[in-house]
């Protein structure tokens, strides 16, 4: 079993910034790779920054540049987000899959990840 809990979110005006934290906790091992997804209402999670099994993150084309995926360790990943824009409103997750092994394509598929956090909300108002 591997717990994630998440920080940060919350709401701010176009083009400021938000830091989104998650701690994971349970069976984490070395290979294990962890990212972060959100999800817009009625549509299904997309995938904004992952690591890889190398630890190398990988980026959708929509945050490129404006993003950035850290960890300081194999249980917390922190997501940098500036230049927010208000197509950036949505719920965003935090994943895990504990074994890992995952090349930078196959670690921006939801259906890769086991376990997930509660979701935070992140609003970016015009």
């Amino acid at each position: 079993q591997v717990q994630l809990v998440e920080s940060g979110g919350g709401s701010v005006e176009s083009g400021g910034s938000l830091r989104l934290s998650c701690g994971a906790s349970g069976y984490i091992l070395s290979s294990t790779c962890m990212g972060w997804f959100r999800q817009f209402p009625g549509q299904e999670r997309e995938a904004v920054a992952t690591l890889d099994s190398d630890g190398s993150p990988t980026y959708a084309d929509s945050v490129k540049g404006r993003f950035t995926l850290s960890h300081d360790n194999a249980k917390r990943v922190t997501l940098q987000m500036n230049s927010l824009k208000p197509e950036d409103t949505a719920m965003y997750y935090c994943a895990a899959a504990p074994e890992g092994r995952l090349t930078p394509s196959r670690s921006l598929r939801p259906e890769e990840y086991i376990y997930w956090g509660q979701g935070t909300q992140v609003t970016v108002s015009v």
